[in-house]
């Protein structure tokens, strides 16, 4: 008879094993593990039954992954997590009062924007340390190139036209007309890949993170989840929620993240970038670029 595993007893290490096992597991699986290490606080306050409908996976699912960690059932790995919040209640315990505070009704508009605040109140929690991780890794990059596609292509536009307004050594992987193949061919060791994604993942995006990889570019990736697949080989994730009571995900905080990246970059960049930025801004006045200031 095969030995039981022994289930990790702390949130750090439960987490770390999630992580460890996410890419062999089965997409159920896959979703509902998803969804335990993206939102740790729902699982003291919130039922089985409520977290597994917002995972999309049946509760018998969540009962088989903690089983397949080692655990009699669910509540044991619950009470794992309702310890390892006990242990860091600013980061968590802030989510929890904010799902509390969020249940009361609110009209449409009210509901978008009360789930806004809250994507953007996550930003800082999920990215304080890892924002200037991220920007040391593209700004000592030899060139930047960055993706992303389908929904995700506006935040990927975002970046790339405020990064080229102070740097010129920046590219868009756009993928157009069947090219992203002699697109990804320009990658090299010394460069950066930033690449934007969330869910529902576009295999463009994946194909253009396994290619960094294979090249040996370092990659930051800016997505929904520490585990979507664009993040798997990257030596930065910078995350975003998606939240919405809209029927398509939101990338409002998503394009939050990138001005605050882009505003660490030019941070970093010194009085060079500040001279490109003065000299982009004066070519877009003396071509007209922007109405009403030709003449000032």
């Amino acid at each position: 008879m095969a030995k039981k595993p022994h289930p990790p007893r702390s949130l750090d290490e439960l987490v770390a094993l999630l992580r460890q096992r996410f890419p062999d597991m089965s997409p159920q699986f896959q979703i509902g593990a998803r969804r335990l290490i993206d939102f740790p606080a729902d699982v003291p306050i919130q039922s089985m039954r409520r977290i597994a409908s917002s995972a999309g996976v049946q509760p018998a699912t969540l009962v088989r992954l903690a089983q397949s960690l080692g655990y009699d059932g669910w509540a044991a790995m619950r009470q794992v997590f309702v310890h390892g919040l006990h242990q860091a209640p600013r980061r968590y315990a802030a989510q929890a009062k904010d799902l509390i505070e969020r249940r009361h009704t609110r009209s449409m508009l009210g509901r978008h924007i009360a789930a806004q605040a809250g994507n953007m109140n996550m930003l800082e929690d999920l990215n304080t340390q890892a924002l200037p991780e991220a920007a040391r890794l593209l700004a000592r990059a030899r060139h930047v190139h960055v993706a992303g596609f389908r929904a995700s292509h506006a935040a990927a536009h975002t970046l790339h036209y405020l990064y080229r307004l102070f740097r010129n050594q920046v590219s868009l992987i756009r993928g157009d007309a069947g090219l992203l193949e002699m697109e990804l061919r320009a990658l090299a060791p010394a460069d950066a890949v930033a690449i934007i994604s969330f869910a529902p993942y576009s295999r463009e995006a994946l194909r253009v993170a396994d290619a960094a990889h294979a090249r040996g570019c370092g990659i930051v990736a800016i997505c929904d989840s520490e585990v979507a697949p664009v993040a798997h080989h990257a030596a930065v994730t910078l995350r975003f929620p998606t939240h919405t009571p809209n029927f398509f995900p939101s990338s409002a905080a998503a394009l939050v993240l990138i001005e605050a990246l882009a505003g660490q970059l030019l941070g970093r960049s010194g009085r060079q970038a500040i001279d490109a930025l003065g000299q982009a801004e004066e070519q877009l006045r003396s071509t007209g670029a922007y109405l009403g200031v030709e003449d000032e």
